[in-house]
């Protein structure tokens, strides 16, 4: 029963790869329990990070903002967030320059490591005095789901109201961040409590005398409706992940985040962690009820809400990747910067949605931050990043029609006699992880030959590109008369995960 019940919190784990989006934490996908889990069971952090209430050889005496830290941070009244404010007030000055912070320890990457690691749960079966006889195997089990999706409920509504009162309101106290782009990384985090309040409510008021719940399909169908309000916040992300990279620069803002993370009551993980805690909390739904369902005999009065239920979950998930994957397209596509004219082609603003992004590189080993659109495949070069300015890519050649596009699977060997990937792997006899795109057309004939950081990553950017050409010429073989609301969808196993797809390990800005 105890292994069971790991299965299913181990679910709560995005065990995303490396060519998972944006910062590699972000995967809406509807996919099957295995999928999720994963295999490793324990999220390892680095033993090398020093303990924030060590000794500081140095005092600095705190000014009346770094005092204000303590203050608001000790409020909550953990031992853990009062180390951190003695930390705060023993090593930060606000308005002096403080000695400079020895840089953070090197880490390993982990597995899974970019979310929160399991807190120590217990079983349903464990809040009990003694099982009832009366119980099946089958039945207990059903009880265990139902218990696990309410305790999620339960430590969600606890790590967002640790955000808010953590990380959002001491910034704004302390002037670390304007209120306005506090607004755009948190963006309607706190409407969401409410609603898992709610159903926290219902879930702890299904339970019987004997702890039980008789049915839960129901009160699941009531309250997922509400879930739509995930579509603002999701949409949302893209740009709040982008503007929090960029704030990272400022040491004010790198030096608070950092105190938090290494405080025991982050769990060890950093903002962005929590902020995406509900994105990964709503995609769990569908794999709880499926478990629930696998539990639930066919005389049970859930045996026909439950797939009622699932269905909509489903759905609501659907629409909430649709739309994010629009809002990813809409910012990316308003960070490329043109050199020519004849590089704005029509297809780039008539794109819906992403396939994917990320870095690749050249046959000069030069870095290409890649764009595949839903009807265009576009090369960039990463442009230095102001600090106040939103990412931005130049774009490199010209962009090529997906419907025109060829493919060629390069197979891994010796560089060839004309130069190919010249300097670009120091060391190594062989080139490895490479394809070829090349387009014929409108312009003339053009080619790239590109690399891939590994064989799995090589493998999702020739899906991808694969999906895009199937789809671009079945579109055109439908006539040009279509409308646009009619054109053709990738499939659903991929449009879970257009919004979310960056085939890419972080993006490295060119130093200028």
């Amino acid at each position: 029963m105890r292994e069971e019940k790991m299965e299913l919190e181990e679910a709560e784990v995005d065990t995303s790869p490396s060519w998972s989006p944006v910062s590699r934490d972000r995967l809406l996908t509807c996919a099957n329990l295995s999928e999720i889990t994963g295999e490793d069971d324990d999220f390892p952090i680095s033993d090398h990070i020093q303990d924030s209430e060590g000794p500081c050889n140095k005092r600095v005496k705190p000014v009346d903002k770094s005092a204000s830290v303590t203050g608001i941070i000790t409020q909550v009244k953990t031992p853990a967030l009062k180390r951190l404010g003695q930390s705060i007030q023993r090593s930060i000055s606000f308005r002096t320059e403080a000695r400079p912070l020895p840089p953070m320890p090197i880490r390993t990457r982990q597995k899974a490591s970019s979310f929160p690691r399991r807190r120590n749960s217990q079983l349903w079966s464990d809040t009990v005095d003694s099982l009832s006889h009366e119980l099946s195997t089958k039945e207990i089990k059903r009880q265990e789901v139902i218990y696990e999706l309410t305790q999620g409920e339960k430590q969600l509504i606890e790590d967002l109201s640790l955000v808010k009162k953590v990380y959002y309101e001491p910034m704004l106290k302390l002037d670390i961040m304007t209120e306005s782009e506090l607004g755009q990384i948190f963006g309607t985090l706190d409407s969401l409590i409410p609603l898992h309040e709610d159903l926290l409510a219902r879930l702890e008021g299904l339970r019987g005398a004997e702890k039980t719940v008789q049915e839960v399909g129901p009160t699941m169908m009531d309250w997922f409706p509400c879930l739509e309000a995930y579509i603002t916040y999701c949409c949302n992300q893209v740009g709040a992940k982008a503007l929090l990279d960029q704030k990272k620069q400022d040491k004010r803002v790198e030096h608070f985040l950092r105190l938090c993370q290494e405080s025991s009551f982050s769990r060890k993980l950093d903002l962005w962690n929590f902020l995406d805690l509900p994105r990964s909390r709503l995609v769990k739904y569908p794999l709880l009820l499926k478990e629930i369902q696998k539990s639930t005999p066919p005389e049970h009065p859930d045996e026909e809400a439950l797939p009622h239920a699932m269905e909509l979950i489903q759905r609501i998930i659907t629409e909430v990747n649709l739309k994010t994957g629009e809002a990813e397209c809409q910012f990316y596509r308003r960070g490329l910067c043109y050199s020519e004219d004849s590089q704005r082609v029509s297809e780039i603003q008539a794109s819906r949605f992403l396939y994917c992004h990320g870095e690749l590189k050249s046959t000069k080993g030069q870095k290409l931050h890649v764009f595949l659109f839903e009807l265009v495949l576009v090369l960039t070069r990463p442009m230095a990043q102001d600090r106040e300015g939103p990412v931005q890519f130049q774009v490199y050649r010209q962009p090529l029609p997906a419907a025109h596009l060829h493919l060629e699977d390069l197979p891994d060997g010796e560089p060839s006699s004309s130069g190919s990937f010249r300097g670009a792997f120091t060391g190594n006899d062989k080139v490895k992880n490479c394809f070829r795109v090349s387009a014929t057309g409108r312009s003339k004939p053009q080619s790239h030959s590109l690399q891939a950081n590994d064989s799995f990553n090589k493998q999702q950017w020739i899906s991808c590109l694969r999906q895009a050409m199937v789809q671009s010429r079945d579109r055109q073989a439908q006539g040009s008369h279509c409308k646009p609301s009619e054109r053709l969808s990738p499939e659903p196993a991929l449009y879970n995960n257009i919004a979310e797809l960056n085939l890419n390990s972080d993006v490295e800005m060119p130093d200028t």
